[in-house]
Parts: structure tokens; C-alpha cells; sequence
């Protein structure tokens, strides 16, 4: 919106408007707008949330140092998505299709996630969405990202499969873009969502990965940048990274309640839309390997998971005391801040390694 403003300000009465055409300008103006948004509308949801005691259910058998949490004001995730959309509307140039393909899929997601939390806790329904149903719609927002994506590419690279630290290896996938990016959207969603348990530990890499996605998509949309660095050029995608700054802002803001002992809960409304918003971003950049190292916490947490439930079906027996994988280190004994920490640590690692495959190659 600041951008048509600004061709229009700049047209009929200062020159110095067009200083809204940069992108950096906006990127930054975008987690500024989401932080502030954050920070100021936070205290009102949460007393919202509280005073129609939408407060989070704590399993029994999880660590008992969680049963201290129970009515801790979740659904707060909404939050995000707020602060999220008014600055990519307010920043973002709005005729650009990533932007809006990128914005209505971690909408749609949120909505999955919103359905799921308002079952749970104000219909006092204990399951929620089933998890055939929900799995159902998120199939549809992923499959639909897919296929707009899919349909509106305009060049080859934008539906080739990139290698990152090798320059000039690219697999044409054809129609089998398709189904990748439906699983990388799809489970993104879900690996962001079995990380979000423990206060901040979701939101912290959730926003270190979106700040480097921010880079690529950067680099990525300018060609004198892609050329030199050996990375796949992506005509306007460089405009998705005014929604990377808005991720950024607003994870930063929600942080601040979010933080130990947390104030708030971001509930699958947050969880599901961010991640689904991760996935989307890397299959625009190009960078779906890329996403693989720098969440690898996610990715950590998501076969933790899928081992447990495999060996104990196979064998009967458990590999972790409790999956996802944050709960087995709280069950040896971590406090939950280091355990907290120390995946944050993960994270920068990975990032830094993800970041390192721009130059790489």
C-alpha cells in the first residue's frame, strides 16, 4: 500500500517519496509496523483471552512442571497473523503474486489452526479438529499453494529443484513441483507445530529462520546479486522479504509475552500458519533444502516423533521418555530454560550454515 502511495506522492507533489520504492526501506518499516502492532494490541488480547478463560489444557503425562501452566491464555497466535497481514498490506507492494500467494496460504493454515483451538477450548471439545480433518484442510491450503504457484511460474528456475552449496545444479521437476511443494508446506506446518511446547521455543527459531529466508529473498529477486552469489534469480521474489521482516517483528513482539514463564500461548492458529508460511517462502526462494538445515530444530522435533510412534507399534517399546524431543530432555532433568536455549543455539548454528550456502558453492 506505502508503495502505490508513494508512485502517486511522488507523481503530483515530492520526489522524496519514492524513497518507499526501496525494498530495504520497507522490509525494515514491516518489522517495525509487526513489533509495534505486537507489543501494543498483546496486553488487550491477553486480557481477552483470559477473561473468556481460553486457557491451555496440559496432558497429565507430560513433565509435571507444566501442570503450573494450565490456563495459561492461549490462541495467541493470533496475535502474530495480525501483526503479520497489516504490515505486509501496508508495506508489501500488493500487485506482486508471491506476496499474496505467501499471506492467504499462512492465513488459510491459521484458520486450520483457529477451527482446531476454538473446538478445543471454548467448545470444550478435548480432540479438537480430528486429526483426519485436519489434515484434510491443510492438504487443500497446501495443495492450492501448490498449484498457484505451479500455474503463474513464469520462468524454468521457478519449478527446478536447486542444490545448495553446488552452483549450476538444478533438476527440472516439471509437474513433480507439485506434490514437493505440497509436502514441504504441509510438513513445515506440522514440524513447527510439534516444536511449539516449551515458552518461546517455537517462536525464537521461527523468526531466525524468516530473518535468513529475508536474505534470500533479497538476493534472490535482485539478478546482479543472484548472478554473483550463483544462486537461482527468482523475478519478484525479492518483495516476499517484506513478509519475512513482518514474520521477524512479530515473532519479536510476541517473544515479549511469550518469553519463560510465558503469558501467552500461541495455540495451532500460530503454529500451523507459521510454519506454513516458512514452507511457502523457501519453494518461492528456491531454497527447500536450504529450509531443511536452518529448521533442522523442527525437523529434530518432527522425527522424534515419528520414531517414537514407529517403535513403539513395532517393538512395543519407546526410543525417547516422551516425544517431541523437548520433553525428553525436561524428563532427564533440564530446566525448561536451557532446554529452551539451547535449541535456540541449535538454530543460529543451522542458520548460519543455511546463510553460509549463498556464498558456498
Amino acid at each position: 500500500m506505502l508503495v502505490l502511495l508513494a508512485e502517486w506522492l511522488t507523481e503530483h507533489f515530492y520526489t522524496g517519496f519514492n524513497v518507499f520504492q526501496y525494498l530495504t526501506l520497507r522490509g525494515i518499516l514491516g518489522v517495525l509496523t509487526a513489533l509495534l502492532i505486537s507489543l501494543f494490541v498483546g496486553p488487550t488480547m491477553i486480557r481477552r483471552l483470559s477473561l473468556y478463560q481460553i486457557g491451555q489444557h496440559i496432558r497429565e503425562d507430560g513433565p509435571q512442571s507444566h501442570l503450573s501452566k494450565a490456563g495459561t491464555p492461549t490462541m495467541g497466535g493470533a496475535l502474530i497473523l495480525i501483526a503479520i497481514a497489516i504490515a505486509t498490506l501496508l508495506c508489501a507492494d500488493l500487485r506482486n503474486r508471491y506476496v499474496w500467494i505467501v499471506l492467504l496460504t499462512t492465513l488459510a493454515f491459521g484458520a486450520v489452526g483457529w477451527v482446531d483451538d476454538y473446538k478445543k477450548l471454548i467448545l470444550r471439545n478435548s480432540k479438537g479438529l480430528s486429526a483426519r480433518s485436519k489434515y484434510f484442510w491443510q492438504s487443500c491450503a497446501g495443495l492450492a499453494a501448490a498449484l498457484l504457484l505451479y500455474a503463474s511460474a513464469q520462468t524454468p528456475i521457478e519449478t527446478q529443484f536447486i542444490m545448495p552449496f553446488f552452483k549450476n545444479v538444478a533438476l527440472q521437476l516439471g509437474w513433480l513441483f507439485i506434490p514437493l511443494t505440497y509436502l514441504v508446506i504441509v510438513g513445515s506446518s506440522n514440524a513447527v507445530n510439534l516444536t511449539d511446547g516449551l515458552d518461546g521455543l517455537a517462536i525464537v527459531p521461527t523468526a531466525m529462520v524468516a530473518g535468513a529466508m529475508a536474505v534470500f529473498c533479497y538476493v534472490s529477486g535482485n539478478r546482479i546479486f543472484a548472478d554473483y552469489l550463483g544462486i537461482p534469480h527468482v523475478p519478484g521474489v525479492g518483495e516476499v522479504m517484506v513478509f519475512c521482516s513482518a514474520m521477524v517483528g512479530a515473532g519479536l513482539g510476541f517473544l515479549w509475552f511469550n518469553a519463560y514463564p510465558a503469558q501467552v500461548f500461541m495455540g495451532d492458529v500460530g503454529a500451523l500458519a507459521l510454519g506454513a508460511a516458512l514452507g511457502t517462502i523457501a519453494v518461492a526462494v528456491r531454497q527447500e533444502l536450504v529450509l531443511l538445515v536452518m529448521g533442522g530444530v523442527f525437523v529434530m522435533e518432527t522425527v522424534s516423533v515419528i520414531l517414537q510412534v514407529a517403535s513403539f507399534k513395532l517393538t512395543g517399546r519407546r526410543i525417547f521418555r516422551m516425544a517431541p524431543l523437548h520433553h525428553h530432555f525436561e524428563l532427564k532433568g533440564w530446566p525448561e530454560p536451557r532446554v529452551i536455549v539451547r535449541f535456540w543455539i541449535i538454530t543460529i548454528i543451522l542458520v548460519l550454515i543455511g546463510l553460509a550456502s549463498l556464498k558456498i558453492r
